[in-house]
């Protein structure tokens, strides 16, 4: 099989897990993951096939596979590492998810979606200063409620310090 062939079929598989039909898109996916066992962005829509369908246990050797090398684009590598943490922590592996959202975070930090899930993960952890840091200062930087633009400077001085009192 050709690369422009397996290019094809993988823009195929996502337009039908994107139509709402994950089951023919994991075959094909299978398919072409067993053709390119090597190919990074077949790893990734393996994976997110996967958690579509709810078999979350069944993803992460596919996005672990797609994230060993760089053969993901930016975009691609951001939503397999929030892909992945996330799933993580759904499974219960919570120190991974942490590693994985920081690595995450690290990378792409700008990202609101990767913060976000990386407090879920500090949250059930136990590192719960670190989490609410992390939301305070998302809600503070990326609301549009002007009562929350207002109190801005507030929020992102007590996010520094929730414990700080008079």
């Amino acid at each position: 099989m050709s690369a422009q062939e397996k290019d094809d079929l993988l823009a195929e598989a996502v337009r039908l897990r994107e139509e709402g039909h994950p089951e023919q898109a994991r075959e094909r996916l299978l398919s072409l993951t067993a053709a390119f066992p090597e190919a990074a962005d077949v790893a990734y829509q393996t994976a997110w096939v996967h958690d579509v369908l709810g078999l979350e246990a069944e993803a992460v050797p596919y996005y672990e596979r797609s994230l060993q090398d760089h053969g993901l684009g930016d975009e691609e590598r951001r939503g397999a590492l929030l892909g992945l943490g996330s799933t993580y922590r759904v499974l219960g592996r919570f120190g991974q998810a942490v590693e994985t959202l920081r690595r995450g975070v690290s990378e792409f930090p700008d990202d609101g979606a990767l913060r976000t899930f990386l407090a879920m993960a500090l949250f059930n952890t136990g590192e719960h200063h670190e989490a609410m840091q992390l939301l305070l200062r998302l809600v503070a930087t990326t609301s549009d409620s002007p009562h929350v633009r207002q109190y801005r400077p507030a929020i992102e001085h007590y996010a520094a310090d929730l414990t700080q009192t008079m």
